[in-house]
């Protein structure tokens, strides 16, 4: 079989990401075969995770003007890097030209605020989900949603599944299974309080609370920079 056609494939990396919404994706999405993964920030200091340690970026915004999959993770960083305009420009620039835009739980919002999905439906991390429609998106309450080249994942774990389905998309289902059973993703979890649907109302309520703690006033936040942006 001959060589399938070589990718590039960009992360987005700033303070304070989620560091499973990148490092899941990156591990199904090395997998393509051919492919070669850049971590790109604005300066290769290492940046800051929320797991308490550190992930080196590979390339500059200037490093990478191109590539052919784009992709966002999220995190309590993710405000920050919303009203960073030299984030926000690169992810225009590259964004234009990427063969796949795509993101990971709350880095649709970073692509919304770019004007990345503008009319295009898109999901997110459960709790910022409605918030994509202040950048004139339409949120969609699905794990993994598609639309023409435009590919969003919802929270977190659902990076995994999402890089799976891209998979799928550009080298076959028959490649992406493969890559799932070397990876054994077979989910299992020992409780089933993975969404608000399920989980109870004490664990729903400590949710809240520690995103107040950590990112205070987030929605309001959101919605301001939108308006700030011209959306709405």
């Amino acid at each position: 079989m001959p060589d399938p056609a070589p990718l590039h494939i960009a992360f987005l990396l700033f303070p304070d990401v989620t560091q499973l919404d990148l490092t899941g994706p990156a591990q199904v999405l090395s997998r393509l075969g051919n492919a070669r993964l850049d971590l790109v920030a604005a300066s290769r200091d290492s940046v800051s995770t929320d797991a308490q340690f550190a992930l080196t970026p590979t390339a500059t915004f200037a490093d990478v003007p191109r590539t052919d999959i784009l992709c966002v993770p999220g995190g309590f960083g993710t405000v920050a890097a919303m009203q960073d305009e030299a984030t926000l420009s690169w992810l225009r620039q590259v964004g234009a030209g990427a063969e796949w835009v795509t993101s990971v739980c709350t880095g649709s919002l970073l692509l919304a605020a770019a004007g990345l999905l503008r009319g295009y439906r898109a999901t997110s991390h459960w709790a910022s989900r409605d918030q994509l429609a202040f950048f004139g998106a339409e949120p969609v309450a699905e794990r993994v949603v598609f639309d023409r080249n435009r590919v969003t994942g919802g929270g977190v774990t659902a990076g995994i599944d999402f890089a799976l389905a891209l998979t799928a998309a550009i080298r076959g289902e028959e490649h992406a299974r493969l890559v799932q059973l070397s990876l054994e993703y077979d989910p299992d979890p020992p409780f089933d309080s993975g969404s608000p649907e399920r989980a109870d109302a004490a664990t729903l309520a400590r949710y809240h609370a520690m995103v107040e703690r950590f990112a205070p006033g987030r929605r309001e936040k959101v919605q301001a920079i939108a308006k700030g942006l011209g959306f709405g």
